[in-house]
């Protein structure tokens, strides 16, 4: 009877968030079908795959940033916050302050450098530059990450490896990175779902139809044309646009807990 209040609280807390969700998915198999009738069936969706370049090339354009980001931030952030943690230079101290302090910077005050930046490398309007840029966005809060994971690792971990003949290199491969697996979790989960929502980003960097992701598809789908919107595809591509973030959190949830509990207690 005392947790009572609890369970309500967090049963309430639950049907606020999949309230929205639930509606959704109603709401993409459910309005005008094919001759004008309203019902339930998957008419939303075949106007949703007949839009634009079809909803499965929004879907590979929005997979190939995400796969680059996701990429480029794991492998950077990891060999990085292994240097900040375990490694001692002159002004390791300041510059990790200032890579934390990129995180007080409203990112949308950097996209016209980074558009220059991207046009002096020849990767404007690619998706393979997009992804770039989104890894950019996502390095701070990585390196943060990953640093306070590889400092909960004892450091008799790396020197008993070294001592068996590992390098610094197998040392951090075979042994250091199963310890920080739910901090590179963390960071890939949180790269995925910032590349996979971006809207700013591709509106900006994308100029060819044929490469726009799937949140600028559906902005173009919201306009619609002489002010009629296909509410029903545009619900079927919010649907769409959901489930990979919701199946990827639940895959990846327990190592995403652990990820930040990684760096709070040390030894």
């Amino acid at each position: 009877m005392r947790r009572t209040g609890f369970y309500v609280t967090c049963t309430a807390l639950a049907v606020l968030f999949l309230l929205p969700m639930l509606w959704t998915a109603y709401s993409s198999v459910h309005g005008r079908q094919t001759g004008g009738t309203e019902g339930w069936g998957v008419d939303n969706y075949r106007r949703l795959a007949e839009y634009g370049i079809g909803i499965g090339g929004y879907l590979v354009n929005t997979l190939t940033v995400s796969v680059v980001a996701v990429s480029v931030t794991v492998v950077t952030t990891t060999l990085g916050g292994y240097a900040m943690a375990r490694l001692a230079f002159p002004g390791r101290n300041v510059l990790f302050l200032v890579t934390l302090a990129i995180l007080m910077v409203p990112y949308t005050t950097i996209l016209v450098p980074l558009y220059i930046l991207l046009g002096w490398l020849g990767l404007q309007n690619s998706l393979v530059g997009l992804g770039l840029v989104m890894a950019v966005l996502q390095l701070p809060f990585g390196l943060f990450m990953m640093r306070n994971s590889f400092e909960a690792l004892p450091a008799e971990l790396e020197e008993a490896a070294l001592i068996d003949g590992c390098t610094v290199g197998g040392a951090l491969r075979r042994v250091l990175l199963r310890g920080v697996l739910p901090g590179i979790v963390t960071i890939a989960l949180f790269s995925f779902l910032a590349a996979w929502n971006e809207f700013v980003a591709p509106l900006i960097f994308l100029t060819d139809g044929d490469k726009l992701t799937l949140p600028v598809g559906l902005f173009n789908l919201s306009v619609g044309n002489l002010g009629s919107v296909d509410f029903g595809a545009l619900q079927a591509g919010v649907a769409t646009s959901a489930l990979p973030c919701v199946v990827v959190f639940l895959i990846l949830q327990r190592y995403y807990v652990r990820g930040f509990t990684s760096g709070a207690l040390k030894g």
